[in-house]
């Protein structure tokens, strides 16, 4: 029970969690200045501007339904922080682990997108309604090639257990490469996921002020931001252990940083992607995403399932 409650609350749990996504927004927000050959933020200003937030006053609007309100960011944050118990990072014993944890785990990344929608409908406000409405709208395009293309690479391991896709690849790891055009799909999906450029329409400042999050103050602000935090660090987790779960060839303290730089490389390649591409319109981004990705992820599920047969012959 003790070690139990330490894992959820500390280590690999919320502490950590959070802890590692608010430097991961330094370290992506610093990439993203250089390659716009800007400075960015000190290594503490996201430190900072949470420490902030938490002192500022929370404003709840006088039409907003109030539990809903209150209760989204809660839900947005716990179903984010949960999912990074569950991804097999370095050779470790994984606490929490079945068959099937990976079809739950996508599922429970689709949460936090569903409370912020959920939180700016029920704060009545007309941006924050808005915003909420490109939020689901986004969901449904950027999910379905995100599934096909994780669950793809699942299918030719022949399990769902995210372990033991992890070990699958690390004993073939040749196979890997047969699912670039799936990681590359659903890095763009994560974009998509995080409402970073181009994606960002939800919360586009320049239309819709803060669009989702115009309402939120305070605490709940806080919380809103750091469910971005650790989403982007559980999403580069997510696709390291699907498709190149190289740190677990180390013992613990090596694995570790392996499986550190393996997601700070792929918030990388994140930051490349916001900074070479200008936000979308949402038709746009709808039209890319049924018409660009999902016959990729299709091409890659074909693959698979070729591979998979061959395989098994």
């Amino acid at each position: 029970m003790g070690l139990a409650l330490f894992t959820i609350l500390i280590f690999p749990g919320f502490l950590f969690v959070s802890v590692f996504g608010l430097m991961a927004e330094f370290f992506d927000r610093r990439i993203y200045a250089r390659l716009q050959n800007r400075v960015g933020p000190p290594w503490f200003q996201a430190f900072a501007d949470f420490i902030k937030l938490l002192g500022k006053e929370d404003i709840v609007p006088c039409a907003a339904n109030e539990k809903m309100f209150d209760f989204a960011p809660l839900f947005a944050l716990t179903s984010a922080v949960t999912v990074f118990l569950y991804i097999p990072l370095w050779k470790a014993p994984v606490t929490f682990s079945f068959n099937g944890d990976i079809v739950m785990m996508l599922y429970l990344l689709t949460i936090p997108t569903l409370a912020f929608f959920i939180g700016g409908w029920y704060s009545r406000s007309l941006y924050a309604r808005l915003g909420s409405v490109r939020c689901v709208t986004q969901l449904f395009a950027y999910e379905v090639p995100l599934f096909m293309s994780i669950l793809s690479s699942a299918l030719l391991a022949n399990t769902w257990e995210l372990k033991e896709v992890a070990a699958f690849y690390l004993k073939h790891p040749l196979y890997s490469l047969f699912n670039l055009v799936g990681f590359f799909v659903s890095l763009i999906a994560i974009l998509g996921k995080l409402e970073k450029v181009p994606f960002d329409i939800p919360e586009a400042e320049t239309e819709i002020v803060a669009g989702t999050f115009t309402e939120y103050s305070g605490r709940r602000l806080a919380i809103l931001r750091l469910t971005i935090d650790v989403e982007m660090v559980v999403g580069a987790a997510l696709l390291v252990a699907v498709f190149f779960p190289f740190a677990l060839y180390f013992q613990s303290v090596l694995g570790f940083l392996v499986a550190v730089l393996e997601i700070c490389g792929v918030i990388a390649l994140l930051a490349l992607l916001r900074t070479i591409v200008a936000r979308l319109r949402i038709d746009q981004m709808i039209n890319f995403c049924w018409k660009v990705l999902v016959p990729f992820s299709l091409f890659q599920l074909l693959l698979n399932l070729i591979l998979k047969g061959k395989l098994i012959l």
